[in-house]
This record gives C-alpha cells, structure tokens and sequence, in this order.
C-alpha cells in the first residue's frame, strides 16, 4: 500500500471509530394496542343517542339547520349551536357536525326572512329508506341570488367564529341537497348548480384553514353533476360506507375516487376520510358469518379509503352482543391513526438530555390535526418537575413509516436524582384525552403521558 493510501486508510478507521463512539445505545419499547377511543378518530355517535356510553368513541355528531343561526342578512345567534359544542366538549369529546338547507320531512333549514322574500321551493314526497314511510321534501330554488349570497356570507361567518376551535373536530359541508348530502335524489334537475357548488367550496376554503372541510362526492375535470375538487383543500365523507364503498357499480365511492383521478384517490394522506356507515349496515357490519349480502366487510372497505371516522346509531343502541362488540372493538381501533415509538435513545450530560426516538405510524392514515408534543421529566414522587412543549406534531406521518426524532431538554438547576421521561400529545379541549401511543408504558406512570425511560442525573463533584 502506498503513503497516500495507507493514510486515507487510517484517516477512514479513525472517522469509523469517532463515528461508533457516538453511536446511541437505543432501547426497545414494547407495542400494545391503542385505545378505541383515541381522539378524533373511531365511530361517532349521534349526540342525541339514547346509549351514547355503549361503544367507545372520542367525537359526537348532529345536524343543524342554517335557519338556528341564520336570523336576517348577516344577522347570525350562534347561542344554540354553542350550547351544543359546549356540551359536547364537557363530556371530553370533539365535535362533528353538518348544516342543512334540506331535510326530509323537515321545513326549518332556510331562514325565515328568505322564506317571507319569496324564495321559491320544490316540494316532493321522497321515499326513505325502510322502514321509514315517505316524507315531503323541498328544495329551494338554488338559482335565487338572495339565497346563494346568504349562504356564503353564512360559511365565512362560520370560518370567522370557528376556525380552529378546540371543540371541533371535523366539519362535512352540507348546505346544500338533502341532509346537506349534495345530491336531491331522485329529481337531480333541482340540485344546485356547478356555479353555486363552486361557491360554496370557495367561500369554505377562504373561511377555514385549520378545521378539515370534507365533500360528500369525490369528483375531477370531466364530472357531468360536481365541480373538480381534486385540487381542493377537501377530504370526502362516504355516507353510504360498508354498503356501496367498494363494490363494481360506478357510483361507489371508491370507483369514485378512482374515476376522480389520482389526486381524489389519493387525498386522504393530506385531508382526512370519514362518513356514515349505511343505515341496513349500522352495527351489522361487525356480525360474523354475515347475514346480509349487500354489506361489504368493514376491515376491507377501511384499508380501501383510509377512513378515519364513521358516523353510526349500530353500536349506541345499547345491549350490543358480545361477539359484535368485541368484533367491533377490533375494527374500529383498525382506522385512522395509530402511532408506535419503535425505540428510544437517552444521553444525559450535566446540563441537558440528548433524547432520540423511533415513531411509526401503525395505522391506515396519518393524523390530520397538528397538536404539539410534549415532554417532561417525572420524579421519584410522581411530580413533573420540568416540561417542554415542542413544534414537533403527529402530522405528515404516513402509514406504515417511521422517521428518527431528536429533542435536547435542559437538566440544569435539577436536583441530583432518578428521574423518568415522558412523552403527551395533549388534547386542546379541557376535558378531552391526549393521544394515547401504542406502546405498553402508555399511562404507567402518569395518566395520558407515555414513559420512554429512566435515568440517574448524578451529583456534580
């Protein structure tokens, strides 16, 4: 070997060497499952279920008519739908929620000073589904200025107010078609236009820029009833799931997705996919062997759509058999998120902590709300003696990856001792949970906060 290459060589062993010495000494974390009711994610009961506590769940969902808040041009008495949030929020959960114009057998969706102007209604009778008989429906005149303007000047005042709210997990955009489902099947000549659509879509993008907006229909460039909102900032509710999700019929939601183009189908790794499991599914959907042919599996149509959350009456009706609800236990923790710490590694120096951490994303989907993690030091006591809150959230995570994490946390001016470290995703809602981590030392030693470890801060001679 000549000189040149014997030190290149050398120089290599050294930087090898300097490489391994600083190498972390990382340490496993055992996986357990995650909670069913994590938040934001799982099934939704309906607010005014008459057994809401007899399936675990996180958020809660209701209707509201735009006639509750809409009182005159820009005269708006948020006081009812507050009440709701604020109970909802009292019982430790996010809120999910839906204003109409529309609504079978209901005529209190459209403002009453719009109404006494003149606007002009459809009226039909419109069967329902079994076993409920027909109900009247109408239909205002989607073509009258008055009425477009008063929605949209309603949905930026909405966005003003709500924005952001801690109480609010997630919002379908209704407003328009019945139960604000966008469509007025079967007299599709009476929904709204692709111009008032596309009003109604901009009015909810200038309004809202943290709270996830999703669409009833997923639809691209060539869609003959829906404006393209594959390049909007939508996720889609599928509000027939389990039922007509991924079967062969075009109209299904996931051919729709797949007909949209590759942006629909793929929006669920920016924007969150929710809905309402079929109302013949609602609580079926988990029996085995299946009674009912035209349910889909459940399992099947999640992976498909990457669903974060479902509205469902099924499994809140109360007295739910064990089989089902077991069943349903396995596949409702199955959706959305779940986050693992794969390892950890902990270098204590005098005055700070060098931590590293292995976080993967277990589940079918990411988490679409960017709260910050914390991290704080526990005492032999039990008492958290130090905390730090970081920029680094649970978002962008995609399923199945991993990524490596640092933090540097001060230890100085803490007293010489055995300290344990902890890790919390704090839910901003007073009274709601944290994300709960699928390891085995979730909540051991304080309730919500993951421990990652121990360590011994020694004296300073």
């Amino acid at each position: 070997m000549n000189l040149r290459l014997l030190r290149l060589s050398l120089l290599f062993s050294a930087f090898a060497a300097s490489a391994t010495a600083v190498e972390p000494v990382w340490r496993n974390l055992d996986y357990a499952p995650s909670p069913v009711d994590n938040p934001l994610k799982g099934l939704v009961p309906y607010s005014d279920a008459a057994h809401r506590e007899a399936f675990p769940h996180s958020m809660e969902f209701s209707y509201f008519p735009m006639a509750a808040v809409v009182k005159g041009p820009e005269q708006y008495d948020w006081s009812a739908f507050d009440t709701w949030l604020n109970k909802v929020a009292e019982r430790g959960h996010q809120a999910v929620f839906r204003f109409y114009t529309e609504y079978p057998g209901k005529t209190n969706g459209v403002p009453q000073y719009l109404r006494q102007r003149g606007l002009d209604f459809t009226r039909f009778a419109r069967e329902s589904t079994p076993p409920k008989p027909p109900a009247m429906s109408e239909v205002p005149d989607y073509k009258n200025p008055e009425f477009r303007q008063a929605m949209v000047r309603f949905v930026k005042a909405l966005g003003a107010r709500y924005d952001g709210d801690a109480r609010i997990g997630f919002i379908t955009a209704g407003m328009l078609g019945l139960w604000g489902e966008w469509h007025d099947y079967p007299h599709h000549e009476l929904f709204a236009s692709k111009a008032v659509q596309s009003e109604i879509m901009d009015a909810y993008e200038a309004a809202f820029h943290t709270t996830p907006i999703l669409l009833r229909y997923p639809a691209g460039p060539q869609d003959a009833v829906y404006v393209d909102n594959t390049q909007r900032r939508f996720g889609y509710h599928d509000d027939s799931f389990a039922w007509s999700t991924i079967g062969e019929k075009k109209h299904y939601f996931f051919n729709q997705l797949r007909t949209a183009g590759p942006a629909a189908l793929g929006k669920w790794m920016t924007q969150p996919i929710g809905g309402e499991i079929r109302p013949e599914a609602m609580g079926r959907v988990f029996d085995t062997p299946q009674t009912n042919p035209k349910v889909e599996n459940f399992r099947a149509c999640v992976d498909a759509t990457h669903a974060t959350w479902m509205m469902d009456s099924g499994m809140f009706r109360g007295n739910n058999p064990p089989d089902r609800q077991q069943r349903g236990l396995e596949e409702v923790r199955h959706m959305g998120y779940e986050f693992c710490i794969r390892r950890v590694a902990m270098e204590p120096q005098p005055a700070q902590l060098r931590f590293r951490y292995q976080i993967e994303n277990t589940g079918v989907a990411p988490f679409y709300h960017a709260w910050p993690i914390e991290f704080a030091l526990l005492d032999d006591s039990g008492k958290i003696v130090r905390s730090l809150r970081t920029k680094q959230t649970l978002t962008n995570l995609s399923p199945q990856k991993s990524e490596q994490r640092e933090i540097v946390f001060s230890l100085s001016g803490l007293t010489p001792a055995n300290y344990r470290f902890l890790m919390l995703v704090p839910n901003p809602l007073p009274k709601g949970k944290a994300v709960s981590f699928a390891n085995a030392t979730q909540s051991k030693d304080l309730n919500g906060w993951l421990t990652l470890g121990e360590f011994l801060l020694p004296e300073i001679k």
